[in-house]
């Protein structure tokens, strides 16, 4: 059963980890998508290997500075236009942190803040205003963290822009439910990206035992959640931090 079938989507960050398995897992389940990252090469390999995977995909993608409001609503008006609508849009574009308060700069924690709040206000924006105009609802779904509920030792701007995630999504979701329109957001915990895959075992290890399922996540446990939420499914779900973290919370 395709769950997305005839939905179009934008999703941020949409090149690789998270992202790229949220993009895959929307186009097996029918939906048309706008994948958005950095840069072009990014873009062009991630277009690449989903082309290789399979031809009939509906897929295009964009590299917009996502701290350009006028920039985001350029591309998402270009997405709508490309494929006639738009029914879903996931913010999952942003950035982590693990500097020690000591040593953190205004500027640090500004890049953090723009990139993993203001970004999705930009995107948001337009979007809605896409969604209201198309009368029959629509989907954002957030990406947020597991350290917007437990916090980390370190980094502190990170656990901050994911709490701001939290409160954007609690309050989005209450001011268009009269619109339709849901809103969302999931809270992986530490999930086998480039970054995760690339630790030595001996880091790794301490970490899984602090996870009760005694795994780290793969992108597609993230991505599923994504899928649920976007779908049917989840018609009656809105304002909801749905946590995909093995019950990790330290």
């Amino acid at each position: 059963m395709e769950m997305l079938k005839g939905k179009v989507a934008v999703v941020t960050g949409g090149t690789r980890g998270i992202g790229f398995a949220v993009v895959k897992k929307f186009l097996e389940n029918g939906a048309k998508v706008m994948l958005f990252g950095s840069r072009a090469e990014t873009v062009d390999k991630a277009l690449s290997e989903l082309r290789a995977e399979n031809s009939a995909w509906k897929v295009e993608g964009d590299y917009p500075n996502l701290n350009d409001p006028a920039a985001v609503e350029a591309a998402i008006n270009a997405a709508k236009e490309k494929f006639g609508r738009l029914d879903i849009l996931v913010n999952n574009a942003g950035i982590s942190d693990s500097t020690k308060v000591e040593n953190y700069t205004a500027e640090l924690f500004g890049k953090v803040m723009d990139l993993n709040v203001t970004a999705i206000f930009n995107a948001v924006m337009p979007a809605v205003k896409i969604m209201r105009e198309q009368g029959n609802g629509g989907v954002i779904i957030n990406t947020s963290s597991m350290v917007s509920i437990c916090g980390q030792p370190g980094g502190v701007a990170y656990p901050t822009s994911k709490c701001a995630v939290n409160g954007l999504t609690w309050s989005l979701a209450r001011e268009l439910g009269p619109s339709g329109i849901r809103v969302n957001a999931v809270a992986p915990g530490i999930t086998k990206t480039d970054m995760v895959a690339a630790l030595p075992e001996q880091m790794i290890q301490p970490l899984i035992n602090a996870i009760p399922l005694r795994r780290v996540g793969e992108p597609d446990d993230v991505a599923n959640a994504f899928l649920f939420l976007a779908s049917d499914m989840a018609s009656y779900v809105t304002g909801e931090i749905l946590s995909v973290d093995g019950a990790m919370r330290t």
